[in-house]
């Protein structure tokens, strides 16, 4: 089977599955950080998973199990295998694979995954991060419009640069944005070019603006949705910001699971 060799999270990706949203760096032999790749997981989670529930976590391996799509497999930081159903299409499973799979990944190489869309202003990576709907990736599309960088959409690896490590640094993912129908309504734009992912959840291809080096954390911004008019901005510092962080912590449901490593299983949140 062709294995192609991909850049995205600041990792070298061999994969056997094609994944036309990512950066392709070589069709040729390159030492890979991470490999993806097909294999039958149905055993493994016949034994390890429960009904009714879609991941299992065991011996540094995560499992997910999501009806009509695939199962997957993540093992060690390095290892990703997937486990197509009958009738799955290839952008769902490259929805979960880029999304819940690679979270997963970044949190057993201990980099800090944001849900979230990063920008590049003046030089630094900014993020916005917040719940499902409160506009992140609206905001960051609405700035791509006005001439800024995309950084990451969905989610946001943060880690650790300079000489000593001490400096945050945003590692850009795939130029792609996941934007509703509203937001394109909002936005004066149109889906008609852009993969349908579910509903009215469209990927747009933003590749000419697209950022691929590692830069500074800038900041990070939470978005809330209010009944208020107009725009309030207030400052968090200190260990006000942990509570926060966490809660913005893409599938931080994982983290227990990663600390624990004692094969439990959990129901998967929609």
């Amino acid at each position: 089977m062709r294995t192609l060799v991909y850049r995205a999270f600041g990792f070298n990706m061999a994969s056997e599955i094609p994944l036309p949203e990512v950066l392709l760096i070589s069709h040729e032999h390159v030492q890979p950080d991470v490999r993806i790749m097909l294999g039958d997981l149905q055993d493994i989670w016949n034994e390890y998973g429960k009904q009714g529930e879609y991941y299992a976590y065991l011996d540094e391996q995560f499992l997910l199990y999501v009806p009509e799509i695939a199962i997957f497999s993540v093992r060690g930081g390095e290892e990703i295998t997937v486990s197509p159903l009958n009738g799955a299409k290839e952008h769902q499973i490259r929805l979960y694979l880029l999304g819940t799979c690679m979270g997963a990944i970044l949190m057993q190489k201990r980099i800090l995954p944001l849900h979230g869309s990063a920008v590049v202003i003046d030089g630094k990576g900014y993020a916005f991060i917040g719940e499902s709907g409160a506009g992140k990736s609206t905001l960051a599309c609405g700035l791509i419009q006005r001439g800024y960088s995309l950084l990451s959409d969905d989610v946001i690896a943060i880690s650790w640069g300079g000489p000593d490590r001490q400096i945050p640094i945003v590692i850009p993912s795939y130029p792609q944005q996941k934007l509703w129908q509203e937001s394109f309504d909002y936005l004066g734009m149109s889906p008609a070019d852009c993969e349908n992912l579910y509903e009215t959840k469209y990927a747009l291809p933003v590749p000419q603006v697209f950022q691929s080096d590692r830069i500074p954390l800038g900041g990070i911004f939470e978005l809330n949705k209010s009944d208020q008019s107009g725009i309030q901005i207030k400052a968090c510092s200190g260990l006000q910001c942990l509570p926060i962080l966490h809660m913005h912590t893409y599938r931080n449901f994982l983290l227990p699971l990663l600390a624990k490593n004692n094969g439990t299983s959990r129901k998967y949140p929609s």
